[in-house]
């Protein structure tokens, strides 16, 4: 997927453990596993905006567009 999450990058420079930021933004460890890992489909605009609050960073920090194939959506290709 071109979208590649870069959450564990901005942990480590915040000096941050996964666990202490999910309770911070108040999700299970297991979930902000999942995000981490870029195995969710989305994710929840409210549920960005706490982590962005929580690592004082900007949403373009925690993700990144990188080329590489799409995913067969079975549309016409326009969004």
């Amino acid at each position: 997927m071109p979208i590649v999450v870069r959450l564990d990058v901005m942990l480590a420079q915040r000096k941050m453990r996964s666990k202490e930021l999910a309770e911070a933004i108040g999700i299970t460890e297991a979930n902000l596993s999942l995000l981490k890992s870029g195995k969710v489909r989305g994710v929840r605009f409210d549920t960005l905006s706490r982590i962005c609050a929580v690592l004082h960073c900007q949403p373009g920090d925690l993700l990144a567009w990188e080329p590489g194939e799409e995913p067969d959506g079975g549309g016409d290709g326009n969004a």
